[in-house]
């Protein structure tokens, strides 16, 4: 970032501070074109401090309907989507943090606006007997603040949500394939439980999910692919009940 930016940035930074202070006496601005960008901040940094998110969100939009294309605008762009999400409005959050992005994708707030992109959708994460949009929403997301942000203090906030993430959809499959399984769908079950073992990489479910492709593969008669599981099995987790229990299967309980 230039010189002049960062000056200009210190300045209205310094003059946020004096509105704010002044801004505690009681009285409250108006907003229209004759108040000024950093009047409109200290007015939205006043409402995050009585914690009225909401409404510090929609004053820092504020700054930038009034004021586009400025330095002001694109820090109180990522502050309204900051506010919100504080205030759990995650839509508005979402929108504010894409629009940084559209507006500014390589600007200073960036890991921070996919951050809390994800965020927005992490949040709403539910049990895995439940639709799991949101949570591949926020697993693509994280994505994104790990690979383009790598050394960023998201990613390092965004890495265990990820793990969190990825382990959530690895159980929506066991879920699924457990269902078909019951049901003696086993084609349908060994989609899902090869997705886990395949797709999902290190999870708590992977152990699981090679014993359920011994048992489906063995319902259907196919011995080389239940045999091929039970060795994965074996091999990787030989101390699991798991592979004690798919050990039984293809021994026929010996």
């Amino acid at each position: 970032m230039g010189q002049r930016v960062w000056i200009k940035r210190a300045i209205m930074l310094v003059f946020i501070a004096s509105v704010a202070a002044c801004g505690r006496g009681g009285g409250q601005l108006s907003v229209d074109e004759s108040t000024s960008p950093q009047q409109i901040i200290a007015m939205a940094e006043e409402q995050v401090s009585r914690r009225k998110f909401r409404q510090a969100g929609d004053l820092y939009l504020e700054v930038e309907r009034l004021y586009p294309y400025t330095v002001e605008a694109e820090y109180a762009v990522i502050q309204a989507a900051k506010a919100y999400q504080a205030g759990k409005k995650r839509i508005e959050s979402r929108a504010s943090a894409r629009r940084y992005i559209d507006y500014y994708p390589a600007g200073e707030y960036a890991a921070l606006a996919h951050y809390l992109v994800a965020l927005s959708y992490y949040d709403q994460i539910v049990d895995v007997g439940r639709d799991q949009e949101n949570t591949f929403q926020a697993l693509q997301a994280l994505r994104i603040v790990l690979e383009r942000f790598p050394d960023s203090e998201y990613a390092a906030l965004a890495e265990p949500k990820f793990t969190t993430a990825l382990n959530q959809l690895a159980g929506k499959e066991m879920d699924v394939g457990r269902y078909y399984l019951k049901r003696g769908q086993y084609a349908a079950s060994i989609g899902r439980f090869k997705a886990v073992v395949e797709e999902y990489g290190e999870t708590p479910h992977r152990p699981e999910a090679l014993h359920r492709l011994v048992e489906a593969n063995l319902s259907l008669g196919l011995l080389a692919e239940a045999g091929q599981a039970a060795a994965i099995l074996a091999a990787e987790y030989p101390d699991s009940s798991w592979n004690t229990a798919a050990r039984r299967l293809v021994t026929g309980g010996r």
